[in-house]
């Protein structure tokens, strides 16, 4: 592939015009076709069964699951069921992608159907790696998704710019969560299933990003509002898992995925890409979304290095 493939082609500003969703979606159709094409060349095919140990197997109905068979550490069990769970909720991700995005059967379908059909994959993988090596009781982890899954997962805006800015960054999100608990898990088939689902993450997280960019620069006033909305209002899609709150502050704590690693490796690389505080000639309403956006930003700095000099504390205590 040469580097010209990787380069979208230029796209007329309509900004000045109220936003229109539909009229997005037609606008950045050639470019959302033009990513598939690059997503399927680079994507490589893999099959859950070759990384799951099957050697280490029982029969559960001769040896039932007890508290002391996982090998991992319970932070790490807990990272690795936060995960699964994240990704068993894909149904209702795929509704609300298919809702934004998936209108005709062109590009945006195809997408949303190639995205799908990877993303089954690492719930598969996950599950079976845990269930074969006993590191969850499979009992209490069934129990778990269904009753993630009769709850759901929903978002209080379906406009495709607010879609397209929250996947760009809960991909990425994914992705660090993912290969930081496959690094913790201090186990390598763990890091070597992670680091195969998080190139998947970092595949999907750069069409969605470069897709944004695209669309930042034919409604860059629109594309700020929206991606100030959805930085300031994050929220990774697994919060609906039961004690998410506690789970959450055990993984940010064990440094898998904290406020520093939000901010430095999610937030802020997709700021810079789409040069949020570099654009010009933005409607009133998008230059305060973007001087709400630098005070956010100001403040979850702050945050975090609070958050690093009290883990800081705790590791010389």
């Amino acid at each position: 592939m040469t580097a010209t493939e990787f380069e979208h082609p230029p796209i007329v500003h309509r900004d000045m015009a109220p936003y229109d969703a539909r009229a997005l979606l037609v606008d950045l159709e050639p470019e959302a076709a033009r990513l598939i094409d690059r997503h399927l060349k680079i994507a490589v095919e893999w099959f859950p069964h070759d990384f799951i140990p099957y050697s280490l197997g029982r029969d559960f109905d001769k040896e039932p699951w007890t508290p002391d068979q996982p090998r991992l550490s319970g932070v790490a069990r807990t990272a690795f069921e936060v995960n699964l769970l994240t990704e068993d909720n894909l149904p209702s991700y795929h509704r609300l992608i298919h809702g934004m995005f998936g209108a005709g059967d062109g590009a945006w379908i195809n997408w949303v159907g190639q995205w799908t059909a990877e993303e089954g994959r690492h719930a598969i993988l996950l599950r079976d790696y845990l269930v074969v090596t006993r590191n969850l009781d499979p009992i209490a982890l069934e129990r778990s998704r269904m009753n993630l899954l009769k709850v759901g997962y929903d978002r209080p805006s379906t406009d495709p710019l607010r879609g397209l800015a929250y996947v760009a960054l809960q991909e990425v999100a994914t992705r660090a969560s993912h290969r930081n608990t496959g690094r913790y898990s201090d186990d390598p088939v763990a890091d070597k299933i992670m680091v195969r689902i998080s190139t998947d993450e970092n595949l999907h997280a750069a069409f969605y990003r470069d897709i944004l960019v695209a669309a930042a620069e034919a409604y860059p006033s629109s594309a700020v509002e929206a991606v100030t909305a959805e930085i300031m209002s994050f929220e990774m899609p697994g919060a609906g898992i039961a004690g998410y709150r506690r789970k959450a502050a055990e993984i940010a704590l064990a440094g898998i995925y904290d406020l520093r690693i939000h901010l430095d490796e999610v937030v802020m690389p997709l700021v810079r890409k789409l040069r949020v505080f570099e654009l010009e000639n933005l409607t009133p309403e998008a230059e305060v979304a973007r001087t709400d956006l630098a005070a956010f930003l100001k403040d979850l700095e702050i945050s975090a290095r609070r958050m690093d000099e009290r883990r800081a504390r705790r590791a010389s205590a």
